[in-house]
């Protein structure tokens, strides 16, 4: 019996061999062409570990590589920077914005939206634009958590990958339309700086109220700063709930993430992070990365069945 179990426990040669190769084919490109970091060995242990540890924790793993790809396709941009490719908008989206969305002010003239919110910040609205910044990745991953160990793998699985589809929509788009965010024409002004280090704007107000500094850590470890259209922050929680609603999460879920994704977005226009055309096109990400998937691929026979298969596995 000890025996029967112990076999059952292992991973066969098949799956140790993709769990190996997944994670030196990650390794070695990142060590050779963006650099290696602390956190790079603790998640290659942490996915080596819970993979080989037991069946429940190598379908969880199986079940995280949406998650895992994204994290990793975000770090591997600095495999070839946005404006290495394409030339950075800064004063054509700006004006943009006050075309479409200015505020007609007696003391300051026309302004965009960013630049009447940084006139007129109160501690509240820093305190709780923190907040709703917070969650922008992690309430997204617990809603899928709580779909997988509610046992719902199917919603689990296309909440996962859709999730993963519209980053990779986003980061296409980074690349086509390379655009300064509002606090680097308040800082910078309209011409493009290499090498300029990320910035929490309006987001350094909660740091300083907490003394957590969380932004901080945060932002100025970005090396890529022309990545503000479109907002995948305005994105993330919408592709939650529109999978809360399809498969009828409680309400509790539902009215979370809509103040959650609410929040979110003003947040973005609020401490300068994004224009409102970037929390549009976020959004319109979210709706177009959901679209492509349920009503295309899962339309494709190959493709339903590759799912079928993955949903069976995890």
């Amino acid at each position: 019996m000890t025996y029967t179990r112990h076999i059952w426990h292992k991973a066969t040669r098949s799956e140790t061999l993709w769990c190996l190769g997944a994670l030196a084919v990650w390794l070695t490109v990142t060590a050779l062409f963006i650099g290696f970091r602390p956190e790079h060995t603790v998640m290659a242990m942490l996915i080596a570990a819970l993979f080989f540890a037991s069946p429940v924790t190598r379908r969880l793993t199986v079940a995280l590589i949406p998650f895992f790809i994204f994290g990793i396709s975000y770090d591997w941009m600095n495999l070839c920077h946005n404006y290495d490719v394409n030339p950075i908008d800064t004063i054509g989206l700006y004006n943009a914005e006050k075309s479409l969305f200015g505020i007609d002010t007696i003391q300051w003239g026309l302004l965009t939206p960013n630049e009447f919110f940084a006139r007129h910040t109160t501690p509240v609205l820093d305190f709780l634009g923190g907040v709703f910044y917070l969650c922008w990745v992690p309430v997204p991953v617990i809603f899928g958590m709580w779909l997988y160990f509610k046992g719902r793998r199917i919603p689990y699985l296309h909440f996962a990958l859709v999730f993963l589809l519209v980053n990779l929509i986003g980061f296409t788009f980074y690349y086509i339309h390379p655009a300064a965010p509002p606090w680097y024409i308040e800082m910078h002004g309209f011409v493009p700086v290499i090498g300029t280090t990320g910035e929490v704007a309006g987001l350094g107000a909660f740091d300083n109220m907490t003394g957590w500094h969380v932004f901080e850590g945060l932002y100025t470890r970005n090396s890529n700063i022309f990545a503000a259209l479109p907002s995948l922050h305005s994105a993330y929680t919408l592709v939650a709930l529109i999978y809360a609603i399809r498969y009828r999460s409680s309400m509790a879920w539902r009215i979370a993430l809509a103040v959650i994704t609410a929040g979110i977005w003003f947040t973005a226009v609020y401490t300068s992070h994004h224009y409102i055309i970037d929390v549009l096109a976020g959004i319109a990400c979210a709706f177009v990365g959901f679209a492509l998937f349920e009503y295309v691929l899962m339309r494709t026979g190959a493709f339903r069945r590759f799912i079928d298969r993955y949903a069976s596995y995890i």
